[in-house]
């Protein structure tokens, strides 16, 4: 009987052949395998997949490499093997070049037939992967976005609690009076409920709970942390800030007359200021264009978690910075970016434009270089 986690299949004339792969990289093995051997005559380059592949969604070769690392694989998502089996159905896919990704309904009912073999084997052999892992395939990352989070432990998201000032100008932001309402108290509001919703909707198993900055626990440290806002009232974001090696620091509005904005150093010690763009109306100042920093890494205060920080000189900036990866039109190509830019990156980071216009938040398409300010770790050229 085919065993996933021992066995492979190959096409041989059109008959399935059980080859042998011993071992957890199984996976991997079989998508080399394919690419090296599927077509003895016919070479292909993990270049020639990506471009295929980029077809249907960005695909690059560090990624392809990834997958069939023989040291430390990373596991491609479910649409990534739907891919493979289309492209390795059918020699149609290499009589010319560039090789190309035959469309589904364009296959005959052979080509079919083998695709769905294909495809079975494979997701067979990431099921046993991710049996080896603890997790399962119903839970796939990739699939689910950006903002899934596997293990199923506690994800934190962390708020600022707007200045005493400001409070004393809301109503209802008073605890004494009878109308109290807390979340009238808290900076980035906007952001928090888009955020908070959609990492719940993607984690039902984990518990995700958002905290003033002030009142962390010290248990809460160590959960994934989300950071919404930024050093002006987030001390939690600038703590994080002055322990990671980045080479971008956000200056506070409070520091100078001006906006303040975000500072990037380059390799020879020189500094560029990204500042926001306003604007007056009628006699009054409006923000026209904010800045947004948006980074992913290890969490210092536990290297098995997660610490995402998604701020902005204003606020339109930090809800800018969520929107991109929750955003139904924008997320999952922006998240697609960012697997293609930073594949195999344990911590990385970009500096983004977010439009304003009529006071509304446009959101960030990252695979338009004039949207992004900068990116670290820098990319080749």
């Amino acid at each position: 009987m085919f065993h996933a986690s021992a066995s492979t299949l190959k096409f041989t004339e059109g008959r399935a052949v059980v080859v042998v792969a011993d071992g957890s990289h199984s996976l991997s093995h079989r998508l080399r395998a394919l690419r090296e051997e599927q077509w003895p005559d016919v070479v292909i380059t993990q270049s020639d997949l990506a471009q295929a592949f980029s077809a249907d969604k960005p695909a690059s070769v560090p990624l392809l490499s990834s997958w069939e690392s023989r040291g430390k694989p990373r596991t491609p998502p479910l649409n990534r093997l739907a891919a493979y089996a289309t492209f390795f159905a059918t020699e149609r896919s290499v009589a010319t070049r560039p090789y190309r990704l035959i469309p589904v309904d364009e296959l005959t009912p052979e080509e079919l037939r083998r695709r769905e073999e294909l495809l079975r084997e494979l997701v067979a052999l990431r099921a046993a992967v991710e049996r080896e892992d603890g997790t399962t395939p119903a839970q796939d990352r990739a699939d689910r976005g950006f903002w899934y989070f596997d293990d199923r432990h506690d994800i934190t998201i962390v708020v600022a609690q707007l200045p005493a000032g400001m409070r004393a100008a809301m109503p209802y932001s008073d605890p004494t009076q009878p109308d109290y309402v807390e979340l009238y108290t808290y900076a980035d509001l906007d952001a928090l409920i888009e955020l908070h919703g959609h990492i719940r909707a993607l984690n039902p198993r984990s518990q995700v709970n958002f905290r003033i900055a002030s009142n962390l626990a010290p248990d809460d440290y160590t959960t994934h942390l989300v950071l919404l806002g930024g050093v002006d009232w987030n001390l939690v974001t600038r703590e994080l800030l002055d322990r990671v090696d980045l080479p971008i620091t956000q200056v506070a509005r409070h520091d100078e007359a001006e906006a303040g904005g975000f500072v990037v150093r380059d390799g020879e010690g020189h500094e560029r200021l990204f500042a926001p763009k306003l604007g007056n109306s009628r006699g009054h100042e409006v923000l026209i264009e904010d800045v947004g920093h948006f980074y992913r890494g290890t969490n210092p205060f536990n290297h098995k978690r997660t610490v995402t920080i998604c701020n902005g000189q204003y606020g339109r900036g930090t809800l800018g910075v969520v929107r991109a990866l929750t955003d139904g039109r924008f997320r999952d190509r922006n998240g697609a970016y960012l697997e293609t830019r930073f594949a195999g990156t344990d911590a990385f980071s970009i500096l983004t434009r977010v439009q304003v216009v009529n006071g509304q938040v446009v959101t960030p398409d990252w695979n338009l270089p004039e949207s992004r300010l900068v990116e670290w770790p820098e990319g080749p050229g």
